[in-house]
């Protein structure tokens, strides 16, 4: 037992930064399950082609199923049991009830059955060109979340809404990460007028309001850019305005650290400033620049999401969670069509997964953690 406890200290002592963090990280069982449900999300946006059993975009709807109502496969009915899992079929018709509008009914003697690795409309992932999808139907379509006004698959556009709204985030995050970096770097290590100069310009990029800053921009966007264009341009924008929170805390920590003995060591045997910030002082505290990413990833998605909720970001054919949120807004949907919140779900869980693995991170990173406790 002694044994086993010295084996134990020496362990800690000799264990990496990395790996303190991760046990401490473990240890938290609320951000380990966070860690888990993000983990399914990335995946579910990194294979969604595959995932998906349709393409979200126009090209991908049922006309005969607008604003269909979530079909549930199941294994039993009036008519007995399958092994395989099915959903019915639909008819459309005109009905006088409803001023001769289309009405969708269930057919309960048209079974489709649910089918796997089906072969479908073509994507490219990773660059491997493919139609191979997860599941579909032997005949007509599923859709497991319902369909819009436009019979989309709810589902399959959920997918790539998450992949949409995830490559924003880590676009804007890596273009912030950088400014921040370089920024608060020079501004903590050389220090004197030219750290005031850049602790103006910070504050300067700091009070600007996002909203009327994408008002102002969305007034001059040509009509004609494409959806990749708009993509790239959102995402580019939410980096220049990122950056600054990151970098006063990488300012401050090498005003710190400039003055150590082992970054005069660095000077005294011919170090240049860049070497030494990037060799010396940057990896000094890593895991908080780290942590700082992870907990800037739900900005940026709410950032992504909330201008393209009120029209200023990504717009149809886009498919991200802020356009689809647009969807949500009438009464009619409110009160007849409750599945078109399913996205919302899914939205709340990508942020709280963050939020939840950021602070998880952060007190794992902390040193003081465990004497605190």
């Amino acid at each position: 037992m002694a044994l086993s406890e010295q084996a134990r200290k020496e362990a800690y002592f000799t264990a990496s930064q990395g790996q303190l963090i991760w046990a401490r990280f473990r240890r938290n069982k609320t951000a380990m399950f966070a860690g888990f449900i993000l983990l399914m999300l990335v995946l579910m946006g990194l294979f969604a082609p595959f995932l998906s059993p349709y393409d979200p975009t126009i090209a991908g709807r049922d006309k005969d199923y607008t604003n269909g109502a979530p079909q549930i496969p199941m294994f039993c009915d009036d008519q007995g049991c399958s092994w395989k899992p099915f959903i019915y079929g639909v008819t459309r018709e005109r009905s006088m009830a409803t001023n001769f509008r289309w009405v969708t009914k269930i057919d309960t003697e048209d079974r489709r059955y649910v089918e796997f690795f089906v072969r479908g409309s073509e994507y490219r992932l990773f660059g491997i060109k493919s139609d191979l999808h997860l599941f579909g139907v032997d005949k007509g379509m599923i859709h497991l979340f319902g369909t819009d006004d436009t019979g989309k698959d709810i589902f399959s556009r959920t997918l790539f809404a998450i992949k949409t709204s995830l490559a924003v985030g880590t676009l804007g995050v890596l273009i912030s990460f950088v400014l921040a970096l370089i920024i608060g770097g020079v501004a903590g290590y050389f220090g004197g007028w030219i750290d005031g100069v850049i602790q103006m310009v910070t504050d300067a990029v700091r009070t600007i309001p996002a909203i009327p800053l994408f008002m102002a921009l969305a007034a001059f966007l040509p009509d004609t850019w494409s959806a990749e264009m708009r993509f790239f341009f959102i995402s580019i924008i939410l980096g220049l305005i990122g950056w600054p929170t990151l970098a006063r805390r990488v300012r401050t920590h090498l005003l710190v650290e400039r003055n150590q003995e082992y970054v005069l060591a660095a000077q005294l045997s011919g170090a240049g400033s860049g070497h030494v910030i990037r060799k010396h002082l940057l990896p000094s505290f890593t895991s908080y620049i780290i942590v700082d990413l992870v907990i800037s990833f739900p900005y940026m998605v709410l950032s992504e999401t909330a201008l393209s909720f009120i029209g200023l970001g990504l717009k149809d054919p886009v498919n991200s969670l802020g356009v689809m949120l647009q969807n949500t807004t009438s009464a009619d949907v409110l009160l007849n069509y409750q599945w078109y919140f399913i996205p919302v779900l899914f939205f709340i869980a990508l942020v709280m997964a963050f939020v939840f693995v950021g602070d998880g991170l952060r007190d794992a990173a902390d040193p003081y953690a465990d004497t605190r406790k």
